[in-house]
Formats: C-alpha cells, sequence, structure tokens
C-alpha cells in the first residue's frame, strides 16, 4: 500500500517525523494454503517531486497511517483544486473511510499534512528463500 501527502513545516520537524516513519515496523502477513504467516518489514519512505512524500507499507495498517497521517482533516478550499490535479496525474485513488480508534506515535506535531491519495499494490507469490511459495502483498 502506498499513501502519498505533501508535509510542510520547520524542515527539522518534517524530517524528525519522516525518520519516525521509516523506523516504524509493520507485519507483512504472507498466506501458503491455509497459513497464515508474517514477517517483520521497515516502512519505506519515498521522497518525490513536488515535495510528495510517499509512504509504503502493508495494506492490514491502513487505517493506523491514515489517522496518523490526519487524512480525516479538510484539506483547505484554496489547495482541493491542486490536490485533486496531483491525485489524477499521479494516478492515485481518494482514502477510503477508514476507523480512526488507532494511530502510530510519529512525532508530526508541527507537521501540517496536505493529503493525496493512496495506490494499492497487488499480491504475487513470493521466489526468494524467506517467502518461496508464500502469497503477499507485492510492496
Amino acid at each position: 500500500m502506498h499513501v502519498s501527502f505533501i508535509p510542510y513545516g520547520k524542515r527539522e520537524h518534517v524530517e524528525r517525523g519522516l525518520r519516525d516513519m521509516e523506523a516504524q515496523k509493520h507485519i507483512l502477513p504472507m498466506y501458503k494454503d491455509d497459513k497464515v504467516n508474517g514477517i517483520w518489514i521497515d516502512g519505506a519512505v519515498r521522497l518525490m517531486p513536488f515535495g510528495i512524500v510517499e509512504y509504503v507499507f502493508p495494506k492490514e495498517d491502513l487505517d493506523k497511517v491514515l489517522t496518523t497521517l490526519r487524512f480525516k482533516d479538510p484539506i483547505p478550499y484554496n489547495m482541493q483544486i491542486q490536490i485533486s490535479i496531483l491525485r489524477k496525474a499521479l494516478k492515485y485513488k481518494k482514502a477510503p473511510k477508514f476507523s480512526t480508534e488507532k494511530k502510530y506515535m510519529w512525532n508530526l506535531e508541527h507537521v501540517s499534512i496536505l493529503p493525496i491519495g493512496i495506490r494499492e499494490d497487488k499480491e504475487i507469490i513470493g521466489k526468494e528463500k524467506l517467502d518461496n511459495g508464500w502469497r503477499h502483498e507485492a510492496i
């Protein structure tokens, strides 16, 4: 799962928040026959043009990530058209409805977030030593 957004604020605060995001551990579920297994992976932060940041993580953690990034907060009226153009150009979807019960403890206190959207990954069957024969999200 990919979540795209534009963070803004004092550089040191933005960078601290991005470091917290990269340090976050997630469990990537894997399936084989009727068995379920999981491996620990780090969240990945990708820097894109125009100040856009993409966070990559397992789809099972979507609610927590969207809550932590405050995707429910309204987009300022003067930015709505630009954000929808970016979303369409980058082939992102609007964020779905999500539960706000849990969130991560990322230090984003002094960082504002302009949410852009999400992109889903397909599933693959692993061919490496760690995931050989197991079906999982292709992160």
